[in-house]
């Protein structure tokens, strides 16, 4: 990491250069469920973090909000340095489309459609150049190890590559930051182990910030930090000590 962490109460890391500063973040739902009850810390830029936790710990709640898909009760919330919660919805659609990519358990791939096609499908919505769509998608193939997928229809892929087709998608716009939740969750441990080392190499690699939300402590430890959430509470933030590195390379 570029940055220095620093220690406050409760192990919570604060780290400088910070992407994402959350403090005090609420949310209450209308049937009166609370799913997030003040929670605060910061991801420093080119950071891996891991948010683990149980179903119903707030982990997807809190990465609903952090991917402007939903908003907090209270709280604030500054990315790239600046309050998202002045800005309209058009603004923050615009926002996660350029600086944002999304990795999803169900791969969310449009059937009976190319690879290529559901790789380029975010550039549609982006200010990015018709000119320079061909160039993107292929790079963004290529990162994943898809090359030779690329005309294959969606419905043909294995779940691993399904999964490195949802990844080619996130990084189709060059996105500062890939939420990532549950990549693993539907695969088999080496497909899954492929994805980590994927993530892996793009923040190693590319100094891309990747936050990964995940049930498994396995695959937590890929990432450099670990917050622990509990009850939408975060019980624990601390550095991982013995990080799993991906020494063997994915397959392209």
């Amino acid at each position: 990491m570029t940055g220095k962490g620093e220690t406050l109460g409760n192990d919570f890391v604060i780290f400088s250069m910070s992407l994402i500063e959350i403090k005090n973040l609420k949310k209450k739902f209308p049937d009166g469920t609370v799913a997030l009850h003040g929670v605060t810390f910061a991801v420093e830029k080119g950071e891996f973090l891991a948010i683990m936790g149980p179903s119903g710990s707030g982990k997807s709640t809190l990465l609903h909000i952090l991917g402007f898909l939903d908003a907090q009760t209270s709280g604030t919330y500054h990315f790239d340095g600046r309050e998202m919660k002045q800005h309209e919805e058009e603004e923050l659609a615009h926002i996660r489309n350029k600086k944002m990519g999304f990795v999803f358990q169900a791969f969310n791939l449009l059937p009976r459609t190319t690879v290529y096609q559901n790789v380029l499908l975010p550039l549609y919505y982006s200010d990015i150049p018709e000119a320079e769509w061909d160039s993107r998608v292929a790079d963004a193939i290529k990162a994943v190890g898809l090359e030779t997928r690329a005309d294959h229809e969606s419905s043909e892929l294995s779940g691993g590559e399904k999964q490195r087709a949802a990844i080619a998608r996130a990084l189709v716009t060059d996105p500062q930051i890939i939420f990532a939740d549950e990549p693993t969750g539907n695969l088999d441990s080496k497909s899954g182990q492929v994805i980590m080392e994927i993530l892996q190499d793009l923040n190693e690699r590319d100094g891309r910030t990747i936050i990964l939300i995940t049930h498994e402590t396995y695959t937590a430890e890929n990432a450099q930090r670990i917050i622990h959430m509990l009850d939408g509470e975060i019980e624990k933030d601390h550095i991982v000590e013995h990080r799993k590195s991906a020494k063997k390379k994915f397959e392209k």
